[in-house]
């Protein structure tokens, strides 16, 4: 008759060999690149508009950042884009005011 005996039940965890002096890792090295002061200029431009003039010098420094962003490695590409974008939009509601604004002018 074979032997029938239950296996044996694992440890909770397997004992682990501890080097003499063993240190905790050390944390990781973490690079904070600064961010582009002309992008954050564009952004807050781009959201106040300041009766349009905002918008334009938006769109001028987002371009600028964009550029400086590119060739230094900062951060602030997100700001710079937004401003651009809201520079955009500001301009086109200049547009549509100027239009609007001609048209109700000539009848």
């Amino acid at each position: 008759m074979p032997d029938i005996t239950p296996p044996e039940e694992p440890t909770a965890t397997p004992p682990q060999y501890q080097y003499p002096h063993q240190y905790p890792a050390p944390y990781p090295y973490v690079v904070v690149r600064p961010t582009n002061g002309m992008a954050i200029a564009s952004m807050v431009l781009g959201i106040l508009w300041l009766y349009w003039i905002g918008s334009i010098l938006a769109l001028i420094f987002g371009y600028v950042a964009r550029n400086e962003i590119r060739k230094n490695g900062q951060s602030g590409d997100g700001m710079a884009i937004a401003g651009i974008v809201l520079g955009w939009v500001g301009v086109g509601i200049l547009t549509a005011v100027l239009i609007i604004g001609a048209a109700t002018a000539w009848r």
